[in-house]
């Protein structure tokens, strides 16, 4: 049966709405900063693992100020099992400088001023303002990439093209709610290697498993 791509979107947003309702990260946080600091170490790396590291970290720097004071070793040894944690521990440690020094520690809700960061791009400053500020921001990463494509959501080449088109054919309202319904999609059922279109609820819309 063929379909529009405005007709795909709607279905599938409709029964994520259904199913999955309002969902939060499954980074572990308690401040701005701590989520902040989580979606950095996140970076090619999993949440589970990130999850898995932070307590102790938080424990030892539990805002900006005290991590701004620590050096880049001292973050090392707390972040060593993360991907890339020579970068992460340089990025950190200088975010957190620069968000004592320049920001007054607070997190800010402008995403071209969290891009200012050290170790904060366009998906990570997109994470922040939909997560913290409800604001409508999509952040593309790999699992969010894959599904978009293979849904039949995006023809999209890169991140920023997907980003663009999910934009502009989500409700705004529902924008930080899909960037979780597409991530945990992803996550656990249209898996990279193997997607588990049979457990799927949107399969019967699903560009790549009708073709």
């Amino acid at each position: 049966m063929y379909m529009t791509q405005k007709e795909r979107f709607k279905k599938i947003i409709e029964w994520f709405k259904t199913n999955r309702g309002e969902l939060q990260t499954e980074l572990h946080y308690k401040t701005d900063f701590q989520l902040l600091v989580s979606v950095i170490l996140s970076a090619q790396c999993t949440d589970k693992r990130v999850n898995m590291v932070t307590p102790l970290l938080f424990e030892k720097y539990p805002d900006a100020q005290a991590m701004s004071k620590a050096s880049v070793e001292d973050i090392f040894l707390y972040i060593s099992s993360i991907s890339y944690p020579n970068n992460k521990s340089k990025h950190l440690v200088n975010m957190a400088k620069m968000l004592t020094e320049q920001f007054d520690g607070k997190i800010s809700n402008d995403t071209d001023l969290l891009q200012k960061l050290p170790g904060v791009g366009r998906k990570t400053a997109n994470v922040i303002a939909s997560v913290l500020y409800n604001q409508p921001k999509m952040a593309v990463d790999t699992h969010i990439f894959r599904v978009a494509r293979r849904l039949g959501l995006s023809t999209g080449k890169n991140p920023l093209q997907v980003e663009n088109e999910l934009v502009a054919n989500i409700s705004p309202k529902d924008i930080p709610n899909a960037h979780h319904w597409l991530i945990l999609h992803g996550r656990y059922v249209c898996t990279a290697r193997s997607p588990h279109c049979d457990e799927c609820g949107i399969a019967k819309w699903c560009l790549n498993a009708n073709e």
